[in-house]
């Protein structure tokens, strides 16, 4: 990551809308936001198979969910945040990954200039690929700061994504179960 970039590309908003980027208040404002886009856009260069490689047998064909996996992302149309909870449930095909990776996976996706229905669908191939799952379902609720501080400003909204696959996409009791354990 280019942080000079950054703070000179900050430094130049500044001035673009009209302050002073010397003014007390505002002279260290570019160096802590180039530190704070390496923190939340780390997600740019890790791929999840770095956290998903490490996994368990089992002999279990029930519903495994981690439910309530609190995430904060960065809309790549307004660069401003939105944020909320994932919730993964898969089937293992015979391995299953620690709960921690389910949760690290997110991360992986969410520190990126992102899209929430891009991220679902991210997290469920992963999950797919990587565990070679019978099946998977990845619900998003997400909170957008573009929807509730500029434009329509509807505060409280919340935007539901859901991706399926494999044995969830065929039998809707596994889905209806999967929703009943979240409660959306």
């Amino acid at each position: 990551m280019d942080e000079k970039k950054i703070r000179d590309a900050v430094k130049m908003i500044i001035e673009a809308i009209g302050e002073d980027p010397d003014r007390e208040g505002l002279i260290e404002t570019p160096d802590r936001i180039a530190r704070m886009y390496k923190e939340i856009f780390v997600g740019i260069n890790e791929n999840p198979s770095e956290h998903l490689k490490k996994t368990f047998t089992v002999e279990s064909d029930g519903i495994i969910l981690e439910k309530d996996i609190q995430f904060y992302s960065m809309c790549e149309h307004h660069f401003v945040p939105f944020y909320g909870k994932v919730h993964i449930a898969y089937i293992a095909n015979g391995k299953v990954a620690g709960l921690s990776k389910l949760a690290r996976t997110v991360e992986v996706f969410a520190k990126r200039p992102q899209l929430q229905e891009r991220m679902c669908l991210q997290i469920a191939e992963s999950i797919m690929e990587y565990l070679g799952a019978l099946g998977v379902m990845v619900v998003i609720e997400a909170e957008h700061m573009c929807m509730t501080m500029r434009g329509v400003k509807k505060p409280g909204s919340r935007t539901v994504t859901t991706v399926v696959r494999g044995c969830f996409e065929k039998d809707s009791k596994l889905k209806d179960e999967v929703y009943r354990m979240i409660k959306v």
